[in-house]
This record gives structure tokens, C-alpha cells and sequence, in this order.
């Protein structure tokens, strides 16, 4: 393993990096997030998120404050006087299945790398993953409470997408990212002679998973018929982001998300599609020479991929079980050439928390798609609410696709947060609706609602 990606949570910067762009952002964010009405509370989250470098830190102590951070920091501390104002907010902000799978997965990674480590670094970086993460999914689950919350953001995310997708192709021309005279990388990767274009993500990879797991719902944005314009930019700026990433992995949770999108008129088969795909694999495992899972080496959408690199990542995980079942692995250096590189979120989740971070990471998946399959069949006499949850469930497959080439290690988990955080907010008065009329028995049992309150009609975000 390059001594650069060891994890001995020593390194890092040691002292503040802080341009005075990221800084005003910082600022103007703090005190947006503190004061703005609940509705618009999200925007300073996205913005520190997608418009500034991740890098651009405050260190105090040795601990490392990233701008992102101490926005999200400032957002918990409004969350301690400013509740719910309504029934109907409360009961979408309450603690549900999905936020339970999604905080012991977090909590079990924290817990497995303070275990395998036992040093006081290691502690302070895992407190600060969990500040990262547990507290920006809990802001967005409270920020995004209605459709009305979630169209905004989605109208904030299509201007940034343009933003990023101008100064991504500005890259492309000049070599050079904007973003890197305020914090970023200022040269671009060029693999293969084509410049990957990163903006203020880490990493090309990120910043076209980014974009390319928005366009169903800048699709979701346009079926609502009221901000098509703004829709429109966005699925220009997702598109030209993804195009100038120049990764596979984007370019194939792109098609994922329209393949979902164009399945809708077979909505109602989708186990059988669900099967076809289980047998197709079984037959796949029975011809080919490798593992199934080696058909990801054959996949190069842009000429220069590292397909056999993603197919042998999995290879390992599977043959080093052992190593890591329990509470992960130090490192997956010693696994073969170039594997301490896991790009791939259910390997990466694996490898730092054991089976229980990766069963739960499953389960997370399971019953986000769960909920959205009960909540579509509890509204199968309107169309226009079927598809605007049929737009969920793609962008959650694009999610899903985008994961065997990809981890989130980077602000783009914001985006993944955002949409588990939608999910709740659209199927929450739904599946209650359904409850108190007692369509919910023609529905499958829903082992994850009967917690989640009661919900009034009269007060639904949800028409």
C-alpha cells in the first residue's frame, strides 16, 4: 500500500488550509443554516458540499475541521430548539426502519476501525466520521420533511450542477480546475491521454457518480411540471458532468438510472424481471471460466477503465473472508496488486466494519426499495404519484449500479444522504394514508411502519 493511503490517522494536514472563498462560504453558511426557515435549511448544507474543495480544513489540536463539517456542526446545533411545527413533519421525522439500518451501519464501522486500531487517533477520526455522517443524514432527514423541501433542493442542485458542469468542461479545454485555486486539485488525472474532470470532489469518479445518480430525479423534478426549466439545466449540467468525468462508473450509473426510468410500463412484473436476472447470472456462473462477478472485466465505456481492477476487488473480498468478517481489516493492501484502492461501496463497507456494517449496509438498500414498492402499489389510482416514486426507485438503482465501482469517501455521500432522506419524506404519508384507509393490507406487510405515527390527512405534503 502507498504510504500515502495508510491508515494511521496521523497524517493529513498540520495546519489550516482555508482559502478566503471557502472561508466567506463557511461563514455565510453557518449563519444561513442557523436562521433560515426550515424549508430552505438544506441549501447551505448542499452549497459547503458541491461549491467548495473538501480539503479546506481548520486544524485545531491536531483534529481536522473541514469547512463541510463545521457547517454540519452549526446544523446540529440548530436542531436543538427548532422542531417540527406540524403533526405531519413530525411523523416524517421520526426515527424509522431505514434511519435505524443506516445508523448502526454507520456506528459499526466507527466501532470496528476504534477496535482494530485502539488509539487515540483512530477515535478522533471516527468521531469525525460520525459527525460527517450521522449528523448530515439526521440534518437532511430534518431539512427534508415535504415534496415542497425536496423540489427545492432539487432546484438548488440543477444550479449547481451547471455551475460544476462549466467549470468541469473548463478543465477539459485548459487542463486546469477552477476549483483548485481555492483549495481543490488544480491538474486534472489524465489517463489513457483523456482528462478526467474532478471539480471540487476528490476524485473524477465522484464528481460523475455526482451527476449521473441526479438525473432521475431532475426527471422527477420535470414531471412536476412547475420548474421543467429548471429541470432542464439540471439534466444538462448532470450529463455534461458525467460526459467529462470520463469514468465507466458514472457513464454506467447514468444508464442505470434512465434503464429504471424506461421500465415503468412493466412496473407491475418487476419480480419476474427481479428472477430473469438471478437466472441470467446462474447461467452466466455456468459458462464462464472465472467467478460471474468477473463480467465486470469486461466492461470499458470510455477506453481507459480499470474493469478487471473492480472484478478482482470482489475476487478478494470473497477469498479473504476470514480476514475480515468480524470487524474488518486494517488494510487490504496485502490482498493482491493495487486492492488497498476498494472502489466499490459494499467491499469498502465490509473491509472497515466486518459482515454486521456490510448485512446492514444490504438491509439499508433492501428497505428503501421496500418502502417505495408499498408505497407505489398504495397509490395505484394516480399515475402522477406512482412516478414520482418510480423516480426514487431509479435514482436509487443508479445508486446502486454506480456502488460496484465506486465508494462515497468524499462529499458525494452527501448526495446518498439526500436521497435516503427523500425516500422517508415521500413514502412516510403514503404508507400512513394507506394504514388509516386499510389499503394497507392489500399491500405487503410493512414490518418498519406502524412506528412511524399517525398521520392526518389534512396536513400532507403529499396530495
Amino acid at each position: 500500500m502507498p504510504p500515502e493511503h495508510a491508515r494511521d490517522f496521523g497524517g493529513g494536514l498540520t495546519e489550516t488550509t482555508l482559502s478566503p472563498y471557502s472561508l466567506v462560504v463557511m461563514v455565510a453558511c453557518i449563519i444561513l443554516i442557523l436562521v433560515l426557515p426550515r424549508k430552505y435549511a438544506a441549501i447551505p448544507l448542499l452549497l459547503i458540499a458541491f461549491l467548495v474543495p473538501l480539503a479546506q480544513a481548520v486544524v485545531l489540536g491536531g483534529s481536522h475541521l473541514f469547512v463541510l463539517r463545521i457547517v454540519i456542526l452549526a446544523g446540529l446545533v440548530r436542531l436543538g430548539w427548532a422542531k417540527p411545527k406540524t403533526e405531519g413533519e413530525a411523523a416524517v421525522a421520526r426515527y424509522n426502519k431505514v434511519d435505524s439500518a443506516f445508523t448502526w451501519c454507520m456506528l459499526i464501522q466507527a466501532a470496528a476501525v476504534a477496535l482494530l486500531f485502539r488509539t487515540v487517533p483512530a477515535l478522533i477520526n471516527q468521531a469525525g466520521f460520525l459527525i460527517d455522517n450521522l449528523g448530515a443524514y439526521y440534518l437532511l432527514r430534518r431539512f427534508l420533511l415535504n415534496r415542497e423541501d425536496i423540489y427545492l433542493a432539487l432546484k438548488f442542485l440543477a444550479v449547481v450542477s451547471v455551475i460544476l458542469a462549466v467549470c468541469m468542461v473548463i478543465e477539459q479545454v485548459k487542463v486546469m480546475n477552477v476549483f483548485g485555486f481555492v483549495g481543490g486539485v488544480l491538474v486534472p488525472d489524465i489517463r489513457e491521454g483523456k482528462i478526467r474532470s474532478q471539480g471540487p470532489f476528490l476524485h473524477a469518479l465522484t464528481a460523475g457518480c455526482f451527476a449521473a445518480t441526479l438525473i432521475p430525479l431532475f426527471a422527477m423534478l420535470w414531471w412536476n411540471g412547475k420548474a421543467k426549466f429548471m429541470a432542464v439545466l439540471g439534466l444538462v449540467g448532470a450529463t455534461l458532468m458525467t460526459i467529462t468525468s470520463n469514468s465507466s462508473t458514472p457513464l454506467l450509473a447514468y444508464v442505470a438510472g434512465v434503464l429504471g426510468i424506461a421500465l415503468w410500463p412493466i412496473r407491475r412484473k418487476m419480480k419476474s424481471v427481479r428472477w430473469g436476472i438471478v437466472g441470467a447470472l446462474a447461467v452466466l456462473a455456468l459458462v464462464m471460466k472465472a467467478p460471474v462477478w468477473f463480467v465486470i472485466a469486461h466492461i470499458d465505456l470510455t477506453g481507459g477503465s480499470s474493469g478487471y481492477h473492480r472484478a478482482e476487488i470482489i475476487d478478494m473480498f470473497i477469498r479473504h473472508f476470514p480476514d475480515w468478517w468480524l470487524i474488518g481489516v486494517k488494510d487490504t493492501g496485502s490482498w493482491g496488486w493495487d486492492i488497498w484502492d476498494v472502489q466499490n461501496q459494499y467491499v469498502n463497507v465490509g473491509e472497515t466494519g466486518g459482515i454486521a456494517a456490510f448485512i446492514f449496509f444490504i438491509i439499508l438498500i433492501s428497505r428503501c426499495f421496500s418502502r417505495i414498492g408499498r408505497a407505489r402499489r398504495a397509490v395505484e389510482d394516480d399515475p402522477q404519484e406512482q412516478w414520482h416514486l418510480w423516480f426514487l426507485g431509479s435514482a436509487l438503482f443508479a445508486n446502486v449500479a454506480a456502488f460496484f465501482g465506486v465508494n462515497y469517501f468524499d462529499q458525494s455521500k452527501i448526495s446518498w444522504m439526500m436521497l435516503l432522506a427523500m425516500i422517508s419524506a415521500l413514502t412516510v404519508p403514503i404508507l400512513a394514508k394507506a394504514k388509516e384507509s386499510g389499503k394497507a393490507k392489500e399491500i405487503p406487510p410493512a414490518a418498519d411502519f406502524p412506528q412511524e405515527g399517525r398521520w392526518i390527512p389534512s396536513e400532507s405534503p403529499v396530495s
